[in-house]
């Protein structure tokens, strides 16, 4: 638990893992290539194996390469057989070191990945050379023809690495048992050494304690007399170096302290509100605590670093000061926690509803505890510096239990408890019975077990009670803190959401899910933060958690199936890198190549889709590559993928190709005026699956591309947008129909859009029943324009007409009736006429 142990562990075992992976990563990348060359120039057809018999009895490169890899992974076996022969002395030296176990546990666990990545590659090269023979065929009978010598030699060559490969296949699996057997020991020695501490016994004599006495009286004379040799060997030899190291230290915590305050400021200080909200009250504690410890832990851990680097520490010493680093953390983390909790001195930022004088004796009490255990460790450290007898260590845990147990039964008489509404001054009221007899039970097992002489088990329960309640009331904080701001509208009245509402205009839609997405962000820190802590206090060293962290992250299998997070991630990324080109791709082309070169609409929108299919097809291949996933395992889900598509997902693909043949073929594109079937109107989009037309009451109509295919689609606009646009004009007979004519060309003749070739040409249709009907037909350089053209060529019609004198006739009828016959009502005898 002291940052020196913490950083040891944490560059020492990645540095080892690192080193011990790479010479393999290596090989089998050579390997690799050897395959590679040595396939391409084998094969089993007749010419190859002319080939190989022109060669004649001539070594080739790859014999060598295969040799010497060969070699080199022999070598490396035999590197690997002897670390773990010195790892399995150094566990029967020093079985009782649970944090060097813990290290060679690790190391042993990636031997055994080691043997595995290695048994895999020589595996496949085995199946290809077996291959290789099959594609040769039998060797002769005997009695028939022999073979060509090339392709005997050729076959003893690959028996023989086969043969070779097979035995390091064997050895790599005999050293991957050997490590797991060292591994699964070392596991079942911790488990031992863990029991064995918490369940061991000690007899509580008054010899003992006169004993322990004699050797505490000696302790203090050696520890000031180390401190003492220390503190003036560093005033002679090392002032300067302290010097520099107290500096480097106090520009690191101005560092450190300016930039959280920087960046959490507003979450690190309390305002001058006196009823704030809850779910204020919640971050602020929680972030105040996370903040001011990581903060401080970070102080303290350059601290160290600074003195151990600059040689202030001595070997005697360090152990001590480490020590002395995680007791003041452990203290400041617990006394941070309990005032932002409990907030002793002011009423309004308190969590719980208990009184003023409940909540300052409640914060005494856990910073008491915290103080106790936190010097049973640091001075059972200090015993260990000086090889104090251990008997001195069990009195120190032994007087520390019974302080915290003592503690806990004290707590339980206080009358802390406030109904709601009730002053917070007042005298209080004492706990829940159930509380109150679980504080007084746990006391009392703590004095059991230092009574009944199971001290270990005492300071772990101890411990326990201190740290991990600490950490535990944190993480429930801040999962409390995670839920709040979660809930529907509640991140509209944070800081955070008002910055985001002022400066990125956020809605309320974009609000809820931001602060779903905080609320989840609250969630991992807090466990992220909390799960370590609780594992180190229950036994666990840092090299296990960053053992499971690496493996979680890295690599951790399912069966056969091996996931990556960081592949994963990695893919992701990729993929989105891979996306954002693409459409930076399109846009580029589209709007300086396509739009410089006057390309049409229609050919810009082909090309920018077809870009898009590649560039996101690229990047889902190269993302999938990056997150570890083996594009060959996916044949059998293509295959099974094959049959449904068949079956169910037939249309899809259709209209997915039908789609690809639009874009290529362009029977008609973005902007053409299209009909089929009962829909007409303008494309809008064509998209893999289908083809968005908005028709001219501004609905849009969704239609598969493969109706597009195998269905008649009229294009008003595949060629050109010139159109003939037709206007019917009737007039009465009384009328000159060459002068209806002439009028008729004379009106489109001052209409500029209309076209001189062809030209406006006017037909003379038919006799009505009561008018001259003829038709003024002409041709638009743009169909678009059709209906403001025709409209206005209609009115200036109606206007010439009465201005000329020319009649548009209303349709007439005559109606006959017969005198003396009955006319029935629906049976009328009508008759139309001029």
């Amino acid at each position: 638990m002291t940052p020196s142990f913490f950083l040891g562990r944490l560059f020492g075992t990645a540095f080892d893992r690192r080193h011990g992976r790479l010479p393999i990563v290596l090989t089998l990348l050579l390997a690799v290539s050897s395959i590679s060359v040595h396939n391409a120039a084998a094969q089993s057809s007749p010419e190859a194996q002319s080939s190989v018999q022109a060669q004649g009895d001539q070594s080739t490169p790859t014999d060598v390469t295969s040799d010497s890899i060969n070699i080199e992974m022999k070598d490396k076996l035999d590197g690997l057989r002897q670390q773990l022969n010195a790892f399995r002395e150094s566990v029967q030296s020093t079985p009782d070191d649970d944090a060097k176990l813990a290290d060679i546990r690790v190391k042993a666990e990636a031997i055994v990945e080691e043997m595995r990545v290695a048994s895999d590659a020589m595996k496949v090269r085995v199946e290809q050379i077996q291959g290789r023979l099959t594609s040769l065929g039998e060797p002769p009978a005997a009695g028939q023809p022999a073979e060509a010598p090339a392709v005997a030699e050729e076959r003893s060559k690959l028996e023989n690495e086969r043969s070779q490969l097979n035995l390091i296949v064997d050895d790599a699996g005999s050293l991957s048992n050997s490590a797991t057997q060292l591994a699964n020991m070392i596991t079942n020695l911790r488990r031992t050494l863990f029991a064995q501490t918490l369940f061991r016994h000690t007899e509580l004599t008054p010899d003992a304690f006169v004993d322990a006495g004699n050797a505490f009286v000696t302790e203090m004379r050696n520890f000031y007399s180390t401190i003492g040799s220390w503190g003036s060997f560093v005033f002679r030899f090392k002032a300067f170096s302290l010097l520099g190291a107290i500096a480097l230290s106090v520009g690191a915590a101005f560092l450190f302290l300016a930039g959280g305050y920087r960046l959490f400021g507003r979450f690190l200080q309390r305002s001058n509100s006196d009823n704030p909200a809850y779910i204020k009250r919640l971050s602020y504690t929680f972030w105040s605590t996370v903040m001011h410890s990581i903060t401080f832990a970070a102080f303290l851990v350059t601290s160290y670093l600074f003195l151990e680097g600059f040689n202030v520490l001595r070997p005697d010493v360090a152990p001590m000061i480490a020590t002395f680093f995680g007791f003041i953390w452990f203290v400041h983390f617990v006394w941070k926690l309990t005032y932002a909790a409990l907030a002793p001195h002011e009423t309004g930022w308190r969590l719980v509803r208990i009184t003023d004088r409940g909540a300052r004796l409640l914060s005494l009490a856990i910073i008491a505890m915290a103080v106790t255990n936190g010097l049973d460790y640091l001075l059972g450290a200090v015993s260990v510096a000086l090889g104090s007898p251990l008997v001195l260590t069990i009195a120190k845990s032994l007087i520390a239990s019974v302080v915290i147990g003592f503690i806990l039964i004290a707590i339980s008489f206080i009358r802390p408890v406030m109904a709601e509404g009730e002053d917070a001054t007042g005298q209080g009221r004492p706990w829940p019975r159930y509380f109150s007899v679980t504080l007084r039970v746990m006391g009392g097992l703590l004095l059991l077990c230092v009574i009944a002489g199971y001290v270990g088990l005492a300071r772990f329960a101890s411990t326990q009670i201190v740290l991990t309640g600490a950490v535990l009331a944190l993480i429930y904080i801040g999962l409390l803190s995670g839920k709040a701001i979660s809930k529907r509208g509640a991140f509209n009245d944070t800081a955070l959401g008002r910055r985001l509402v002022e400066r990125h205009r956020f809605g309320d839609v974009g609000l809820d899910q931001a602060g779903l997405l905080v609320g989840l962000g609250i969630y991992a820190i807090a466990l992220a933060l909390g799960i370590p802590l609780i594992l180190i206090t229950w036994g666990f060293q840092i090299t296990d958690i960053e053992s499971w962290v690496v493996s979680f992250f890295t690599e951790f299998r399912i069966g056969s199936i091996s996931i990556s997070i960081v592949g994963i991630f990695g893919g992701l990324l990729l993929f989105a890198l891979g996306y954002i080109l693409t459409r930076w791709a399109q846009k580029w082309i589209d709007g300086n190549v396509l739009a410089r070169s006057h390309v049409d609409i229609g050919v810009r929108n082909s090309v920018k889709t077809g870009i898009g299919y590649l560039g996101v097809g690229l990047a889902v291949i190269v993302g999938v590559s990056a997150a570890g996933i083996n594009l060959s395992n996916l044949a059998l889900v293509a295959s099974a993928l094959s049959v449904g598509i068949g079956f169910g997902l037939q249309n899809i693909v259709s209209n997915f190709v039908s789609g690809l043949i639009l874009l290529v073929e362009r029977p008609f594109k973005v902007g053409d005026h299209v009909v089929t079937g009962t829909t007409e109107g303008i494309v809008k989009r064509i998209s893999v699956r289908a083809t968005e037309i908005e028709t001219f009451r501004q609905q849009a109509i969704i239609v598969p591309n493969s109706d597009l295919i195998n269905a008649a689609v009229g294009n008003w606009t595949l060629k050109n947008r010139i159109q003939r646009s037709e206007i019917k004009v009737s007039t009465s007979y009384e009328s000159d129909p060459e002068k209806v004519m002439a009028i008729l060309l004379d009106i489109v003749s001052e209409v500029p859009e209309i076209l001189r070739n062809p030209g406006p040409h006017v037909e003379f249709l038919a006799f009505g029943g009561s008018s001259l009907d003829f038709e003024l037909r002409f041709h638009l350089a743009d169909m678009s324009e059709g209906l403001r053209i025709r409209n206005a060529i209609r009115i200036e019609i109606l206007k010439r007409f009465r201005e000329q004198g020319v009649e548009i006739p209303f349709p007439r009828s005559e109606v006959v009736y017969h005198r003396g016959l009955p006319i029935l009502p629906d049976e009328p005898d009508v008759r139309g006429g001029a």
